[in-house]
């Protein structure tokens, strides 16, 4: 086959890794925010199971992780599409991750703003939103940067529970065209081309958001 006809066939995987990637970062997005604020939580109950999640997550391989959603999950009565599955898991993996960068970057915010906001007479809750949050979510943008990163690569497992992804996809055709070199030289730049743009959108957004800060 011509390189033209591989990157077609290639292409018929895209769609999968696109609509993967962007619907698990808005999912791990979500529970890293959630996980994040709840391991700081007053709230002991509410630590207690943001600490369990974070740490069973991080503690079991991604594959694992996925295998056991789409094939174990099954025996229990819950049968999700393999689409589903491989959302859910990276999502889940992705958030888990996520929110130790929310955490951390929270922490770090000199415990001189909180102070700063308790003399103002502000809430807990105000205190969060206004004044530690805008300088915390700062901080985050690089971990979130790479985070997305190792998501778009982790997107390449679900072609073992059949998804038709770029990595699926180039699999069929190397088993078809032997054409090993070629199959997966074009895979790797097709990759890159579609990190590229995240990690620029990133950094662009840090650069943004710093303006006027220091």
């Amino acid at each position: 086959m011509s390189t033209l006809d591989l990157i077609y066939a290639l292409l018929k995987g895209l769609e999968v890794t696109l609509v993967l990637t962007v619907l698990s970062m808005i999912l791990g997005f979500v529970l890293a925010f959630v996980a994040g604020l709840g391991r700081l939580s007053k709230y002991k109950i509410v630590r207690t199971i943001s600490a369990i999640y974070v740490e069973v997550i991080r503690g079991t391989s991604l594959l694992v992780q996925l295998f056991w959603i789409y094939f174990a999950l099954p025996i229990l009565g819950i049968r999700l599409p393999a689409m589903a599955a491989g959302i859910l898991a990276l999502g889940l993996n992705s958030g888990a991750y996520g929110s130790e960068i929310v955490r951390s970057s929270i922490l770090s915010v000199p415990e001189g703003q909180n102070e700063a906001g308790i003399a103002l007479n502000m809430t807990r809750f105000q205190r969060m939103w206004r004044i530690i949050m805008p300088q915390a979510f700062v901080m985050m943008l690089p971990g979130f940067g790479n985070l997305q990163i190792e998501l778009l690569k982790g997107t390449a497992l679900v072609s073992l529970i059949t998804l038709a992804d770029l990595t699926y996809q180039a699999n069929v055709l190397n088993a078809s065209t032997l054409e090993t070199t070629k199959i997966f030289g074009i895979l790797l730049i097709m990759y890159y081309l579609i990190a590229w743009p995240m990690t620029k959108g990133i950094r662009w957004l840090e650069n943004r958001l710093t303006v006027g800060r220091y």
